[in-house]
């Protein structure tokens, strides 16, 4: 990550996605800890890998490759909204607004017509999506699902509080969030 007036210029990974994906899990950028690792939620307090692991009944520690196979087994992709930034740190909150470049979602959702519901990791996530992807796209019968941050700067609710929210990845009611 090249240093640009003390602030970085950071990009995302690639999705990980099936070409059968049915759902589509967003975080907004990796920090650096996953950024460091080339991995996605590598952070050994995000809560992402020991949640999914609960809910889909795998081991949180998989390897990396194994984790990923299990969430495609399970129809999810997982990405993040922005391709690249200028940020200092890990923190949404330091991302400079003008820099955020978003991924193809143009091109991912033609590659991927059955994913129909969107689930994000926090309100950041959400909030890039609806401002830089969503007026660019045919968002038509797309189920849009906030989820609490996997993050652990977001301290507001205790692990059990997080599974119970993202238990709503397992069965999302038709009509809920629909854009």
């Amino acid at each position: 990550m090249p240093e640009t007036g003390g602030v970085d210029e950071v990009a995302s990974f690639p999705p990980a996605a099936a070409a059968d994906a049915r759902l589509l899990i967003l975080g907004s950028m990796p920090g650096v800890a996953s950024l460091r690792a080339g991995c996605y939620y590598a952070h050994p307090r995000n809560a992402f890998w020991p949640i999914m692991g609960e809910l889909l009944g795998f081991s949180p520690e998989l390897p990396y490759a194994a984790r990923l196979i299990a969430l495609q087994g399970a129809g999810i992709a997982l990405w993040d909204v922005i391709a690249a930034c200028r940020r200092r740190g890990s923190l949404d909150a330091d991302i400079v607004g003008s820099s955020v470049r978003a991924n193809d979602f143009a091109g991912f959702f033609a590659a991927h017509p059955a994913i129909r519901r969107v689930c994000f990791n926090g309100a950041a996530a959400e909030q890039a999506f609806r401002r830089h992807v969503l007026p660019g796209i045919a968002g038509d019968g797309l189920q849009l699902c906030r989820l609490p941050s996997t993050s652990p700067a977001h301290a507001g609710l205790s692990r059990a509080d997080k599974l119970a929210a993202w238990s709503a990845i397992l069965d999302l009611p038709q009509a809920a969030g629909s854009v």
